[in-house]
């Protein structure tokens, strides 16, 4: 359980840098901070995914919160408006905890009221409940409905299209604002209901304004619902796309908390940890049709294909939901295209789109950690080999963007103007971080992908075929440290194109040393990781650049153009953690010494889970110190890869 007392959820400061995150198996979500104010254009009681995992729209925004007691009022809301916070209810909040899910205890007088926020998983659906403690007298909860009905990327304003019209039956209340939209409906105990109709104007969203976007918001209040706590001091309301009964309300909390216990249940207990990450890692997976897939971070990403590679092994093996790591492979498995998986599926229409190199690479790497973890060679025979099989024969005769074998055996990459690593930056024309070539973690995930093929060809029988694919890796590892080597830096360089060497000092070339099947000596993978130790690493992660880089961006801030220009040219990736600590107990023995080493520098991103996490993990870190949260508030890669970290043992306990 997290918790944080009034000292914190008084300070408005710290209350509104803490975000909360719920989330429902559908790709959407609930999420606000834990002051109760918005501070980014994605937060809402209700994010419905209109076409799981995507098609994501913000229906309910808020309920505004007066109790009265006894004739005294008292907004336990928080909201920011030009110039000034209004109302400010955190200054009652006196204790807010994860217990599994965001609770709200408010002080007022000698009463306290109690709110809880839970998603029902597999529904577009979040249940609000209150209790009142203590005595009172005459007792009431006014909750205006705030609602913006739109596209979670956009910001909605006032304007005459919106239909104000109520459907009141019994205990829901249903509204249709705008054609060809999801209606909302709010199920309630008896509460009153009173038809509003009216424009909330100029909400100010401070993280959107932080990243240079529109930051101002205008919400409309269709109606107030008045719920008698004196009469009934336990009472709920469902926020949904459906029409819910309020008597199933109980349920559904006994539900989602049994479904919490048995994630808890089904993680490893050791390292301590693992249960927290465990619990983060179950907001990643998420339905698309049949298939289970990965939503790469919340707020605003959908399903990636690299990221849902690297993630696979710690999302659902390292939980021990091998079935959720097959429903993966195979969603993806049946996307391959011209021999490549899809980087990303569209927010919005049906087309994948293919332009990414390592994805595919990474695609081989997941196949391999299912078959480790399983043993079901029958599954890799049926469903993923002949796939696998095919995505090698495009990679050796040529596919999109100019990927091919060349005659080195390395694999080549890329066209100018585009990006096709991870380090993917792009702003217009301008490719920031330009790879064309071949870049060192390619190589890397390449030569992994054909020892993992030799091995389950010769497994599966096929000789010839796993002659093939040993010949095709000693010809890339014969080639790879001569051409890739750095003695300079004592490093691997980062691209080599032709004649040219880029010698920045970048952690991609950590994968040539983590990877199951890796293609350096001994001595020179030491040397790797001492450089990159050196240059790159801090207590929250990799730097994507070192500082004695004249590129280098310490800051990741400002408006798109500045953020992207800093995304992979400094900022601390923590994901990038788990393949540098695993390649650290590898080069020094797997001694004690090194598993503790590894467990202390664990300590800062295990303690922001705890604490300003609030029970997530970001997606990236400033360069440099105080190396300040940036991007999404969590990141699947991120967490997949610290808890794959403590599963496989590579850090004896955190500290």
């Amino acid at each position: 359980m997290i918790q944080f007392d009034e000292t914190i959820c008084r300070d408005l400061d710290s209350a509104s840098r803490r975000e909360w995150l719920e989330t429902n198996g559908l790709g959407g979500f609930a999420s606000s901070t834990v002051a109760g104010i918005h501070t980014r254009r994605y937060h809402g009681l209700l994010v419905a995914a209109t076409k799981p995992p995507v098609g994501r729209m913000v229906l309910l925004s808020k309920l505004e919160e007066t109790l009265t007691i006894d004739g005294r009022s008292y907004q336990l809301s928080a909201n920011r408006y030009t110039g000034a916070v209004q109302p400010q209810g955190y200054v009652y909040l006196k204790q807010f905890r994860l217990d599994p899910f965001p609770v709200f205890v408010y002080q007022i007088e000698s009463v306290q009221l109690e709110k809880s926020v839970f998603m029902v998983h597999g529904e577009n659906t979040t249940v609000i409940q209150y209790e009142l403690r203590g005595q009172a007298g005459s007792c009431t909860l006014d909750l205006s409905a705030l609602i913006a009905f739109r596209d979670y990327h956009s910001t909605t304003h006032e304007n005459n299209a919106i239909n104000p019209a109520l459907a009141i039956e019994g205990g829901n209340v249903r509204i249709t604002p705008y054609r060809d939209l999801p209606s909302l409906y709010l199920s309630h105990q008896g509460g009153e209901v009173r038809e509003t109709g009216v424009w909330y104007r100029n909400f100010e969203y401070d993280r959107e304004r932080e990243r240079g976007l529109d930051y101002l918001e205008d919400l409309f209040n269709p109606f107030t619902l008045v719920l008698d706590l004196s009469r009934l001091p336990d009472q709920a309301v469902i926020a949904s796309t459906e029409a819910h009964a309020i008597e199933s309300a109980s349920q559904l909390r006994r539900s989602e908390v049994d479904r919490r216990k048995a994630i808890l249940t089904s993680a490893p207990a050791d390292p301590p940890l693992v249960p927290s990450f465990a619990l983060a890692a179950d907001q990643f997976i998420v339905k698309r049709g049949e298939h289970a897939t990965v939503i790469a971070g919340y707020h605003w990403f959908s399903d990636w294909g690299r990221d849902t590679m690297i993630a696979l092994p710690g999302l659902t093996l390292c939980r021990r939901r091998p079935e959720l790591a097959r429903s993966i492979l195979l969603a993806f498995a049946g996307c391959v295209d011209r021999g490549m998986l899809p980087n990303r599926f569209p927010d919005v229409g049906e087309t994948p789109e293919y332009n990414t190199v390592d994805a595919t690479l990474w695609f081989f790497e997941a196949a391999r950690a299912y078959l480790a973890h399983t043993g079901d060679l029958d599954f890799i025979r049926t469903s993923l080999y002949g796939v696998l099989a095919d995505i090698v024969s495009w990679h050796e005769r040529g596919t999109r963007y100019g990927i091919h074998v060349d005659h080195d055996g390395l694999l080549l990459a890329g066209e100018p103007g585009i990006q096709l690593t991870w380090m993917d930056a792009k702003i217009g024309d301008w490719v920031v971080t330009p790879r064309q070539g071949k870049p060192v973690e390619i190589q890397a995930l390449w030569y992994n992908a054909l020892r993992v093929m030799e091995d389950m060809a010769r497994r599966l029988g096929a000789v010839a075929g796993s002659a093939h694919y040993k010949e095709l890796a000693e010809r890339a590892q014969s080639n790879f440290a001569k051409l890739f080597w750095n003695p300079a830096e004592d490093c691997l360089y980062d691209v080599v194109n032709g004649d040219a060497s880029d010698a920045s000092i970048r952690p991609n070339q950590i994968l040539a040393v983590s990877l199951f099947h890796n293609m350096l000596s001994p001595d020179l993978a030491a040397r790797v990781v001492e450089t990159v130790q050196r240059h790159l690493l801090t207590p929250f992660g990799l730097r994507t650049l070192s500082p004695s880089d004249p590129q280098y961006r310490g800051r990741y801030q400002g408006d798109p153009r500045s953020r992207d220009s800093a995304y992979h040219q400094g900022t601390v990736w923590p994901w990038l953690m788990g393949p540098f600590l695993k390649a650290y107990v590898e080069v020094n023995g797997r001694s004690p010494e090194a598993h503790e080493q590894a467990g202390k520098w664990l300590s800062e991103l295990s303690r922001y889970i705890e604490d300003e996490g609030v029970g997530q993990l970001p997606e990236v870190f400033d360069g440099d110190a105080p190396h300040r949260a940036g991007g999404c508030i969590a990141q699947a890669w991120t967490v997949a890869e610290l808890l794959r970290t403590s599963c496989e043992r590579v850090v004896n306990r955190y500290s």
